[in-house]
């Protein structure tokens, strides 16, 4: 793996001082490369194994197979144990165990007080050593996918449905480009052997690396190394790495849904990664610029705040999966290649494309004029004291060091975050914009009840002004009128309809 390229008063109200770690919670690597992050005041233990396979590693045509296979591991009998029977087990442990399937991550994580660890471990083990491949639980399992595919994404959450559209768009042609639960066919040809067959060439010890955090007892890391000799042996070879097709002018793929609002999801591929000191001052500007939840960012302030069209209205250098249910940034699901993203939440049709030359509008702002002192100087100290909020847990700083290790960051990521942030210099935040991020190329996609419209109002580049229900500023207005007629540049031929329920068929 390559090493990495791989209203401002309101700011300072989400900067909430916290404590650091402890000293002794800080991720090493022991000699054979296991994560230890001992917290000796901790009375849980954590674990997390990282398997080096994802979404990526789906052969074609059975997409999901990837997906599948880690939650039948973790959902799934054991030689033991039937699901019920574990279930039943951890209960009165009050504790647990699960999986994430990324496109080139899967982490089985688990959290134990350290009293119950006994019953825990063998338990926690047996699910990715000893598993059953029960034919009932894989045909739970992939129904399950099935079934988030065709009801939940297509149809229960439009803003998902919308950043998934981006994704499936922007790397069309490359093993990123389906959901990580694969596809509506490539989940109906899976079998049971497949899924074995891929357990064995994946889920082995040299692809897998280990993980401990909290108070643990000392001889647990060599015993945890001893227990994991069981998996299957060899290295499968690395995946190819995902490079999206370089994106010239402005496409439009719109997701017709019969009597949804519009979810807008924007961007193109970036080239930094986590690690890298362009990487954190870039985080500055898309801080300034659109915060994931933060009331304060501008994107939120012109779009939400001064015109009342949404709920929020976010950026992002880094995937960000599941963001209409998170606070903070995930863990455990790093990649070779990141987008930058506008994500610009649910929003009546009519105002659909207003919204979408809003955003284009400030983006081209920042990457035209940079940052200013004052803006620079507020969203530093904001995030000097916010990062400080991104692994308040054992567990969650024990998965941000997995993703320390994914990257090969020198120390750690978070730590990194803070030692840079006090000595970026505007002159280098502004850099890092005009080096990264850029308004003319890029890939749009729009979850939609009424595409006609939109089509129509994309490729006419026809004025697109707001109506409000009650009275707006004047300075609003005005603006409103350069806003309504941003020139959009857009051509026909680079706007394509696809009907929902043909959305990650194949």
């Amino acid at each position: 793996m390559r090493r990495t390229r791989l209203g401002a008063a309101l700011l300072l109200l989400f900067a909430v001082a916290c404590g650091g770690e402890s000293p002794e919670g800080r991720a090493s690597s022991a000699q054979d490369g296991t994560i230890l992050l001992p917290v000796r005041d901790d009375p849980t233990v954590s674990f997390c194994i990282w398997f080096q396979v994802g979404s990526q590693n789906d052969p074609p045509g059975k997409e999901g197979l990837a997906y599948v296979t880690g939650h039948l591991l973790a959902e799934g009998s054991t030689q033991d144990n039937s699901y019920e029977e574990i279930l039943a087990q951890l209960y009165p442990l009050a504790s647990t165990y699960g999986v994430r399937v990324d496109r080139e991550m899967t982490t089985f994580r688990g959290r134990t007080h350290v009293d119950n660890l006994e019953k825990f471990y063998a338990l926690f083990t047996d699910a990715f050593l000893k598993p059953k491949f029960d034919e009932k639980d894989f045909e739970r399992v992939r129904n399950d996918a099935l079934n988030a595919i065709k009801n939940t994404l297509r149809y229960s959450s439009d803003e998902e449905l919308g950043k998934a559209a981006f994704y499936d768009f922007v790397f069309t042609g490359t093993s990123y480009s389906h959901p990580r639960e694969g596809t509506v066919q490539g989940l109906e040809s899976l079998t049971i052997d497949d899924v074995r067959a891929f357990y064995n060439q994946y889920f082995t010890l040299e692809n897998s690396v280990l993980a401990l955090g909290g108070g643990y007892p000392s001889n647990l890391p060599e015993r945890l190394r001893t227990s994991m000799s069981a998996l299957p042996a060899g290295k499968p070879a690395p995946a190819q790495e995902p490079r999206a097709a370089a994106i010239d002018g402005r496409k439009v793929v719109l997701v017709s849904k019969a009597g949804a609002d519009a979810s807008l999801s924007f961007g193109f591929p970036i080239d930094v990664l986590r690690g890298e000191r362009e990487f954190y001052a870039l985080w500055v500007a898309n801080s300034w610029l659109g915060e994931h939840r933060n009331s304060s960012s501008h994107l939120y302030q012109v779009i939400r705040s001064a015109r009342g069209m949404n709920y929020g209205d976010y950026s992002y250098i880094e995937a960000y999966p599941e963001g209409g249910f998170r606070q903070k940034p995930p863990q455990n699901v790093s990649r070779r290649q990141q987008c930058f993203e506008i994500w610009i939440r649910t929003l009546p049709n009519d105002q659909a494309v207003f919204a979408l030359r809003a955003a284009l509008r400030e983006l081209q702002t920042l990457v035209d004029r940079g940052m200013s002192e004052e803006d620079f100087e507020l969203t530093r100290s904001f995030l000097n004291k916010y990062v400080l909020h991104f692994a308040e847990t054992t567990s969650q700083r024990l998965r941000y060091a997995v993703d320390d290790r994914f990257y090969g960051i020198d120390g750690s990521h978070l730590e990194n975050f803070r030692k840079i942030l006090p000595t970026l210099t505007l002159e280098e935040v502004n850099a890092a914009i005009r080096k990264h991020l850029q308004y003319e190329n890029m890939k749009i996609a729009i979850i939609t009840g009424d595409a006609d419209l939109i089509k129509r109002q994309l490729e006419s580049d026809e004025a697109t002004p707001m109506q409000y229900a009650s009275e707006k500023p004047a300075e609003v207005l005005e603006e409103d009128k350069e806003i309504s007629t941003l020139p959009l540049q857009i051509a026909a031929a680079d706007i394509q309809v696809i009907p929902v329920e043909e959305m990650f068929e194949n």
